[in-house]
């Protein structure tokens, strides 16, 4: 049933030709598209492994985490701003939510840093980090990224993240809290139509400030350049989601009384433990939906690894050396991997594979820039496109034993081999881009 419904959104979605489409029917199927590449990777269980990973981590680090920020706070006198943020992120939770706020604040408060000693404070904050690298890695995995952060990069900006970002939200928390309590706004939000207005507006605040914060995840967390449009579409889906989640899990899971006659005192750690696992979810969707929306050929219905046939991975090859080359020899700006996949139209899985691979063969070498560039490892003059086409041809393939069962297919690829080897020698790469036009 899953595969006639899975081949019926395929034919709706990408049967149809958008090219000469109106506004409201591209807008309508891209939505589509970005929700099916949710639902598939949902379904391919890397989401939910991640996501229940992530679950255990924050139980470990959740009372360290908030002694870090509260002593962080502390120095800047706006501490008072983590209760309010708790009893939000657990008012799905419904009235045991307010209860077990109080015990995390209880649990923080008893947490004296000044008295852990030096291996107290380096555990706790390897605990700390270790849930922001966690989440690194699951974006990096969304985000198709091989390599994550290096070492002193990691340091430095997971250090920003902890001493900055709770000082930044917590003071746009207070700030807000206080000009809406002042008098003179008061007597404005009686007159109509402020009243109303002001209403409406603390019915969508909620959704934009969750939605700012994962669109700032979105932006800083992925070892990657991402486009602040794709990370605002996928912070506001799941800022929209995780509303709407909480709301439902109020209403449908914290109403019923099954938990508690069930598990009796362990329904509250039950319902925060399934509460976690679905804002993780939902983090994850939300950096899933933003990776489609920046690389949309990626959401072909037919994904698998090494789509591309061994023709497709040998023009893709001697294309990114002529960008690459042509880049130095005319000395343009140089290419990154997004410039390469919206030039070439292809998904970002296939061109990075086949860059990885020109990397690994000493073709091509990666800066350490935000996003990395690609540069010649050698020049033009000695690489030999002989080189690239045996770079990409080679790679995973291994060897295949001649045998003797047939004499003639062997010959036969002998005489494929000689065939290549005719039509590219001596040729260059800088004999290449000499040879195209500009």
């Amino acid at each position: 049933m899953w595969e006639k419904l899975n081949e019926i959104a395929v034919r709706k979605l990408w049967g149809s030709d958008l090219s000469s489409a109106g506004k409201f029917r591209i807008f309508f199927i891209t939505t589509l598209r970005l929700l099916y590449g949710a639902v598939r990777d949902i379904s391919e269980g890397q989401l939910t492994l991640r996501a229940m990973s992530l679950v255990y981590t924050s139980l470990l680090s959740l009372v360290p985490l908030l002694a870090v920020s509260f002593s962080v706070l502390k120095a800047f006198g706006i501490h008072n701003q983590i209760r309010p943020f708790l009893y939000n992120f657990l008012a799905p939770l419904g009235e045991q939510g307010s209860e077990l706020a109080e015990r995390i604040i209880t649990f923080v408060g008893n947490v004296n840093v000044t008295v852990l000693g030096y291996l107290g404070l380096a555990t706790l904050l390897y605990t700390v980090v270790s849930v922001i690298q966690k989440i690194e890695d699951a974006f990096n995995y969304i985000w198709k990224i091989d390599k994550p952060r290096g070492f002193m990069r990691r340091v430095s900006d997971y250090i920003s993240v902890l001493l900055v970002g709770p000082v930044l939200v917590f003071s746009a928390l207070g700030i807000t809290a206080s000009l809406l309590s002042t008098s003179l706004l008061q007597k404005l939000f009686a007159l109509e139509p402020f009243g109303t207005l002001v209403y409406v507006a603390g019915r969508i605040v909620p959704y934009l400030i969750i939605s700012a914060a994962f669109t700032f995840a979105y932006l800083f967390i992925p070892n990657t350049k991402v486009k602040l449009s794709s990370a605002l579409v996928g912070g506001a889906s799941a800022g929209i989601l995780w509303e709407t989640s909480g709301w439902a899990f109020t209403s449908f899971i914290v109403s019923s009384k099954q938990y508690s006659a069930i598990y009796s005192g362990f329904a509250i750690l039950l319902l925060f433990m399934i509460w976690i696992y679905l804002s993780w979810l939902i983090l994850l969707v939300g950096a899933s939906i933003a990776f489609y929306h920046q690389f949309p050929r990626s959401l072909s219905p037919h994904r698998e690894r090494g789509f591309l046939q061994a023709r497709g991975r040998e023009k893709l090859a001697f294309l990114i050396m002529y960008f690459v080359g042509y880049s130095y020899y005319h000395t343009t700006p140089p290419w990154t991997l997004a410039g390469m996949t919206e030039r070439t139209g292809l998904p970002v899985e296939a061109v990075r594979e086949v860059i990885t691979v020109l990397i690994r063969r000493g073709l091509l070498v990666e800066t350490c820039d935000t996003p990395p560039v690609y540069l010649l490892k050698r020049d033009g003059e000695t690489i030999m496109l002989k080189e690239i086409y045996a770079s990409v041809m080679a790679e995973g393939d291994g060897s295949f034993p001649s045998g003797e069962e047939c004499a003639e297919i062997d010959r036969i690829s002998q005489n494929i081999d000689s065939a290549i080897d005719t039509a590219l020698a001596g040729a260059t790469l800088k004999g290449l881009l000499l040879s195209c036009r500009k």
